[in-house]
């Protein structure tokens, strides 16, 4: 029994963690896509905040830097996605398609004429990363019965981006809900004619929510690069970006359904891992191929359910002509 409930607890630890960069982008897009403005470009400023993460950490030996950098790339690329289609009105999903597809390419290039390692940067020293902390010490929590190993793999035991990305979920419900900004926000989604006639900039405000979608990418590929991993390597973000894409409009662009989504893509991407190389009866042992497709399948069945569903804001996609 006792080892059974710490292979549940050491699930729900990895669950924590595989989420992680699922929650940062599902809020990203809900500020953008509340804003009006659709962001299939998640996956693409992820990729970019992870290679400037890891460069800057290979370079300066600083973790703090290196998240600094992946914001700045972060929002950099989301300026370039609010540029091409809240000053320009292209067509955002274009420019989000293109935005991936930039940023997969320079990351390769640019990363193989650099470090010389088919995209790869080196591998990053602890000293260059964010390191799990603990608050107790394992063994002491394990003195504690049920609860310590809790404590000693959820609760504790996380690097800072973990707690980090869990906080923008409260933050991102106050700000939407609860503030003039975020209230604007949704209106200006809704119908930015309105917010318009009110005398409010429907170009700022639209800017403002995508540089937070890029901020918060930033802090997804930070992640990735320099906590969950110890460096780069080419598309490393796996379909993060669409799976969190995902996530959100299962939630219906609120951030506790989202984050919730997220978690249940965790949890399967954490079971997933434990079970490579499990022998099943009457099976046998379960292709690896199989089990690491199992949050994709997750997010078409999931999309192909609920999407009708979810009630998207009414102004998404649309590209606003200030009349005159």
């Amino acid at each position: 029994m006792e080892e059974l409930w710490l292979q549940a607890v050491s699930i729900l630890a990895a669950t924590l963690r595989t989420a992680t960069p699922l929650v940062f982008c599902a809020m990203a897009g809900m500020f953008s896509e509340r804003s009006g403005i659709i962001d299939i470009g998640l996956e693409g400023k992820m990729l970019a905040g992870a290679f400037a993460a890891a460069c800057l950490a290979v370079v300066t030996g600083s973790a703090w830097l290196a998240l600094l950098g992946a914001v700045l790339v972060g929002v950099l690329m989301a300026l370039l996605h609010g540029l091409a289609c809240i000053t320009y009105r292209g067509n955002q999903v274009v420019s989000g398609v293109a935005i991936n597809i930039m940023a997969a390419g320079l990351t390769v290039v640019l990363g193989n004429a650099w470090f010389g390692r088919g995209g790869q940067t080196p591998d990053l020293a602890p000293e260059a990363r964010f390191m799990p902390f603990k608050i107790l010490s394992r063994e002491s929590a394990y003195e504690i019965p049920i609860l310590g190993p809790l404590y000693a793999f959820v609760i504790g035991g996380h690097n800072l981006l973990v707690y980090v990305a869990f906080a923008t979920v409260p933050v991102a419900w106050w700000v939407l809900y609860h503030t003039r900004f975020g209230l604007r926000l949704r209106a200006v989604g809704e119908d930015p004619k309105v917010v318009d006639t009110a005398g409010i900039s429907v170009a700022w405000l639209r800017y403002r929510a995508v540089i937070i979608a890029g901020l918060l990418c930033g802090f997804a590929g930070a992640y990735l690069a320099i906590a969950q991993n110890a460096g780069f390597s080419p598309h490393m973000t796996a379909g993060r970006g669409f799976i969190a894409l995902a996530a959100m409009v299962f939630g219906k662009w609120r951030p506790w359904p989202a984050m919730f989504a997220c978690l249940l893509f965790g949890l399967l991407d954490a079971i997933a891992i434990r079970l490579q190389g499990v022998i099943l009866p009457g099976i046998g042992q379960v292709p690896v191929e199989a089990i690491q497709a199992l949050p994709y399948i997750l997010t078409v069945v999931l999309l192909a359910g609920f999407v009708g569903r979810a009630m998207a804001p009414h102004a998404l996609g649309q590209p606003y002509v200030k009349e005159r």
